[in-house]
């Protein structure tokens, strides 16, 4: 475990290496989109209200719920592990040091969550949503916050979990379960 440690930090003091004053700038930012949630939660609540987009819309809220549960409660409190910033005080944080357990990454995971979702149904659309959620979990590395393993778990978290809820919402899409208009 020592090994994967150091050859994380290693990882992480190059990516420290690339910064600079834009970069700081766009990776705070682009990291803020993550917090919460908020955004990949409006996004589904949006995507719910037209039928035509609604079992997307479903399928990133559904997505959400079970990262949460699986991520932020269950393997954040399982795993304890402590973040980057926590151990090596030598990098200046960009960010407020997190106060919850670093894996896996909330923000990855959520991201991914969500873009993948979108890409089940829409190519064009969910592309774009997959480069912003890459952005992201880089942000999280750039900002010293995440391991790598952090990110990398967060994301595959997220893309099976996503890929799970939609293939839940596409079998119940079949029995009208989730045809909500009045008939």
């Amino acid at each position: 475990m020592q090994g994967l440690y150091e050859a994380e930090f290693f990882l992480l003091h190059r990516i420290q290496e690339l910064r600079a004053p834009f970069l700081d700038w766009f990776m705070e930012r682009v990291s803020f989109l993550g917090n919460g949630g908020w955004l990949f939660i409006v996004t589904g609540l949006l995507l719910i209200c037209p039928k035509r987009t609604r079992r997307v819309g479903i399928s990133i809220l559904g997505s959400l719920l079970c990262g949460f549960l699986i991520g932020n409660v269950f393997l954040k409190n399982a795993v304890m592990r402590s973040r980057p910033c926590w151990l090596d005080g030598t990098v200046a944080l960009l960010v407020a040091s997190p106060a919850d357990y670093s894996f896996p990454s909330g923000h990855t995971l959520a991201a991914f969550e969500t873009a993948v979702s979108v890409f089940l149904y829409h190519r064009i659309y969910g592309s774009f949503m997959l480069v912003l959620a890459a952005c992201i979990a880089f942000s999280r590395m750039y900002l010293f916050v995440h391991f790598p393993t952090d990110v990398l778990c967060g994301m595959l978290l997220g893309i099976l979990i996503a890929a799970g809820v939609h293939i839940v919402v596409e079998k119940y899409k079949r029995y009208g379960i989730l045809d909500i208009r009045k008939k």
